[in-house]
């Protein structure tokens, strides 16, 4: 199928797959895809007659953008890195080991590495915003500046419409009095992984 549609969350379990990002890209999917191909095809990055056979399309801050994975296909990175630079304005053009880090905060596997550095919260200030800045502190003090920003745009973005799932949701990014013990969110996760 040369056109998959995926959620942008869902690249967060590529980490070991490698692609070209394009942003901005409304329209026809397929339009891109056969355009794109001509172009790098036109300019010697595509080599030996390759061509991208299909596209991941998927949505992110008010963006259609695609993905262009680079499995079983023969590409001059060297000129493909040149032609991604100079056509950066017109494209957003990126590489997908750059995209999640920068937009989405981590792929999955470097999250689960990472143990959730301690947090108390017990005896402060109960303001939201209060607690969600402590908590982001102690991400980026732990090299987790990512994951602070993921977890306040979690909270702010609009997909948090409780004080109590703000809560939950610092409690998944760093260790506080109101995180549950990790028996049960390793039998949650495994639970919520087979839902899917």
């Amino acid at each position: 199928m040369p056109i998959e549609r995926i959620t942008a969350d869902d690249l967060r379990d590529m980490e070991h797959q490698e692609g070209l990002v394009l942003q901005g890209c409304g329209g026809e999917a397929q339009e891109w895809l056969d355009g794109i191909n001509d172009l790098l095809t036109q300019d010697g990055i595509l080599q030996n007659g390759n061509r991208f056979e299909t596209v991941k399309v998927f949505q992110h801050d008010g963006l259609t953008n695609l993905l262009f994975p680079f499995e079983d296909i023969q590409v001059d990175m060297g000129k493909l890195a040149m032609w991604r630079l100079q056509t950066h304005g017109a494209f957003g053009g990126t590489w997908l080991s750059d995209y999640v880090p920068n937009r989405l905060g981590e792929f999955r596997s470097v999250r689960q590495e990472n143990p959730r550095p301690l947090c108390p919260l017990l005896g402060q200030d109960g303001n939201i915003f209060h607690l969600m800045g402590i908590a982001a502190r102690v991400l980026r003090q732990n090299g987790m500046a990512a994951e602070a920003k993921e977890m306040q745009t979690r909270i702010m973005g609009g997909a948090c419409h409780s004080y109590e799932e703000a809560l939950g949701i610092i409690s998944e990014y760093v260790e506080t009095e109101l995180s549950p013990p990790r028996e049960n969110r390793t039998k949650k996760k495994e639970k919520h992984e087979h839902e899917r």
